[in-house]
């Protein structure tokens, strides 16, 4: 009972939290649609990210009032910077991850812009705050739709390109869940990817990212999450106060000739990024499969 009580607190802590820190983040937005002066469009992003900062120090506040004995495991962030541009990709388990993500890195690096689904849009207070914000809505069509419309072919790519248009003039983490989707075991079983802890890696989203603003990233972060002890439900045990412990384990990748190129017409270059992306999951399944025989 304990347990479901604060999960019901805890939950409505959150979406409090939420619903105060996108109203002003929507009002900036509005700023800058409706008066698209520089300075002005530049004060207003500085001040709306302020105000997602704060909605990431709350949750903070939230997960260790609920959960006061996690253990946090978090390794490899010492040469990052405040003010710099990153590319950060990451395996994807939960909910949770946006949480911890943003709870360790709101300090350390600008506040992340994730890819989101479009369908996300129209998520009371999220979807608007997130547009505010110039997080890219991704829509994705299947192989045989683009068979069927080859003129939605390429649109992805300039939607990012847009996106990331906005990102050039402040400082800037991107991420990119490179898998597309969360892991479950059935997930993983269906996908026969040969990772233990990981679903097959999908190149096309982060190649859309390098193409658009590759010469701009400094760094590639990449992210390992793992909350060990509780691999089925983490943000229900989160909620719960249940959460034992929360392991981030970070990479810093060089942007170099491996990750930078003409990805959709140079088909060698193509598959040597598929190449070195494949490599970097194999590395972060072994992390994994080390995290969790401990």
């Amino acid at each position: 009972m304990l347990g479901y009580l604060l999960f019901i607190i805890s939950a409505s802590l959150v979406i409090i939290n939420t619903a105060f820190c996108s109203i002003p983040i929507l009002g900036f937005g509005l700023l800058k649609l409706l008066f698209p002066v520089r300075p002005l469009q530049k004060l207003c992003t500085a001040l709306a990210n302020r105000f997602m900062w704060l909605w990431a120090t709350i949750n903070h506040g939230i997960l260790h009032l609920v959960n006061p004995k996690v253990e946090w495991q978090i390794e490899g962030m010492e040469s990052l910077r405040k003010d710099g541009w990153y590319l950060m990709i990451s395996n994807h388990l939960s909910w949770t991850d946006i949480v911890v993500l943003c709870s360790v890195f709101k300090d350390r690096i600008p506040m992340p812009k994730f890819f989101l689904k479009q369908q996300l849009l129209y998520v009371p207070f999220v979807g608007m705050a997130c547009w505010a914000l110039d997080m890219p809505f991704m829509k994705r069509y299947s192989r045989e739709y683009l068979i069927r419309h080859p003129e939605k072919r390429g649109q992805d790519l300039e939607t990012t390109r847009r996106s990331c248009a906005k990102f050039k003039d402040t400082p800037t983490t991107v991420v990119n869940y490179v898998e597309g989707t969360r892991f479950t075991a059935q997930k993983q079983k269906s996908s026969r990817a040969g990772y233990q802890y990981l679903l097959q890696p999908k190149s096309g989203g982060i190649a859309y990212t390098l193409a658009a603003m590759g010469d701009q990233f400094e760094n590639i972060i990449d992210v390992t999450l793992a909350y060990p002890e509780n691999t089925d439900q983490p943000f229900k045990a989160v909620l719960m106060g249940k959460m034992k412990r929360i392991v981030v384990k970070v990479r810093i990748l060089p942007v170099d000739e491996k990750v930078l190129g003409d990805y959709f017409n140079d088909k060698p270059y193509k598959r040597e990024f598929q190449q070195w992306l494949g490599e970097v999951w194999q590395q972060k399944d072994e992390t994994l499969k080390d995290i969790h025989s401990k």
